[in-house]
């Protein structure tokens, strides 16, 4: 018993040691425990976790890093996770689909990259610039730009001040050396008056006259030549007993008709019509016949109105005749070209409003009004149109040939009633047979004188 009091006297401490242990190491695991289960201020809480939700997301938003590629004067391939410094030279590669990369040829772009090192990274925020910032940006670029454009235009601008005198310059410099510009509606009223006074000679009105031709095939100087009379002294030169003034009047009112009705109009109007028919009907030289019927053809094309007077006046007499006159062969094929020119639009008109669905408008009306076709065969023009396929030029044969066949529903009967146009059409056959063949030899297809054998053998064709 003594022996167990002892032993029990001398274990007290060390129980007393073994507490205080297992004491301190709950205290310690009570402090370290998670803040989720552990008693702490709200306020507190909350700004911790903001915080951590802040310091999350900086994470996910941590910048991709790219390694910066280092551009040579050479192309190099492009390997994927690399930057392309600013101002270099990109393309795609059609033949390996790969992209390449190298510098530009400016020694500012390879200035710029002096400062980056081999190795060294470019990191890419971003959340750097705001659309605000990019709009920002963008006005003053373009602000920039703009001022760029204006000191470029200033000193283009003053390069040509330097090179080049202004107008009100040169006509100083004119009116001391007592030259004097004039435009074009001065110079023509000048060349009118000098060509209508009586105090000019021949000659003189000769030259106002073709100056004049010059001047008037732009059409605003022929409209201009309306507003102060121009065109009616010009109409008027055709009544003058000098022949060479009449055919360089019908010079000039062919120039000024061509493709503009509102001159065609007030010529009509003025009494053109009946002036050019009138000399076309008298004894002229065939150059003075050549200029009248080139006014003429210039004031009936696109103009039905005009056309409906042309045929009223015995238009059609008067170029029967001239066709007919003996050393006017060359007029005859300019004449059967007209023919075929008026036929012609006068069937593209219809077929136009035919096309447009439209049944009156005002254009076909007028066209309709103009009974050309049976004029022409009343006026043997069958029968003229078809001896003159036997002119040796083959040129007058394929304008002639068209025109046989623009008249063909019209004079069918009267071509099958003429052996003479059997006979030339035979024998221009077996000519142009050759011909084609000749051609083919050379290598052509579908030459001229295959394209008129074409047109014979359709025409004969149609005959049978």
């Amino acid at each position: 018993m003594p022996h167990q009091g002892l032993l029990l006297f001398r274990m007290a401490p060390l129980g007393m040691l073994l507490g205080m242990l297992m004491t301190s190491c709950f205290t310690f695991c009570l402090s370290h425990k998670n803040s989720e289960f552990a008693l702490t201020n709200p306020e507190e809480s909350s700004t911790k976790e903001t915080e951590r939700k802040e310091t999350t997301a900086e994470e996910e938003l941590d910048p991709k890093v790219l390694e910066v590629f280092h551009p040579t004067h050479e192309w190099q391939a492009l390997r994927p996770g690399h930057a392309v410094p600013a101002g270099s030279h990109v393309r795609l590669n059609l033949q390996t689909g790969a992209r390449e990369v190298k510098l530009q040829d400016e020694d500012k772009l390879r200035n710029n990259l002096k400062g980056l090192k081999k190795g060294k990274r470019l990191d890419i925020n971003t959340n750097t610039y705001t659309s605000q910032d990019l709009k920002s940006a963008l006005a003053k670029f373009k602000e920039g730009a703009d001022m760029e454009s204006s000191k470029e235009d200033k000193a283009r601008q003053a390069k040509v001040k330097r090179l080049f005198r202004s107008i009100e310059e040169l006509k100083k410099d004119f009116e001391e050396l007592n030259v004097v510009i004039e435009t074009d509606m001065q110079i023509m009223v000048r060349l009118i008056n000098k060509f209508n006074s009586s105090n000019s000679s021949l000659e003189e009105k000769i030259a106002a006259l073709f100056d004049l031709e010059y001047y008037v095939h732009q059409m605003d100087n022929a409209q201009d030549l309306l507003s102060f009379g121009g065109l009616q002294v010009v109409i008027n030169g055709l009544n003058s007993t000098e022949p060479l003034l009449k055919e360089y009047a019908a010079f000039v009112l062919g120039a000024a008709f061509s493709s503009n009705p509102k001159v065609q109009v007030e010529a009509i109007e003025g009494g053109a019509l009946q002036k050019l028919l009138v000399v076309l009907a008298t004894e002229q030289s065939l150059t003075a016949k050549k200029k009248v019927l080139f006014a003429l053809c210039s004031l009936l094309r696109h103009f039905p109105y005009a056309q409906q007077q042309f045929l009223k006046l015995g238009g059609l007499q008067v170029l029967r005749s001239l066709v007919q006159e003996k050393g006017m062969e060359v007029l005859a094929v300019r004449v059967v070209t007209l023919l075929y020119d008026l036929v012609t639009e006068k069937m593209f008109a219809e077929e136009e409003a035919e096309l447009m669905r439209e049944t009156s408008p005002e254009k076909l009306q007028q066209y309709r009004q103009v009974h050309l076709l049976p004029g022409l065969q009343e006026q043997g023009w069958c029968e003229i149109t078809a001896h003159l396929l036997a002119l040796p030029e083959h040129d007058a044969r394929e304008k002639v040939l068209q025109t046989l066949r623009a008249l063909l529903a019209t004079c069918r009967d009267r071509y099958r009633q003429d052996p003479q146009l059997n006979r030339t059409l035979v024998t221009l056959q077996a000519e142009y047979q050759a011909l084609a063949a000749l051609e083919l030899q050379d290598g052509e297809d579908e030459g001229y004188f295959w394209e008129l054998l074409g047109s014979i053998n359709s025409l004969l064709k149609e005959l049978r």
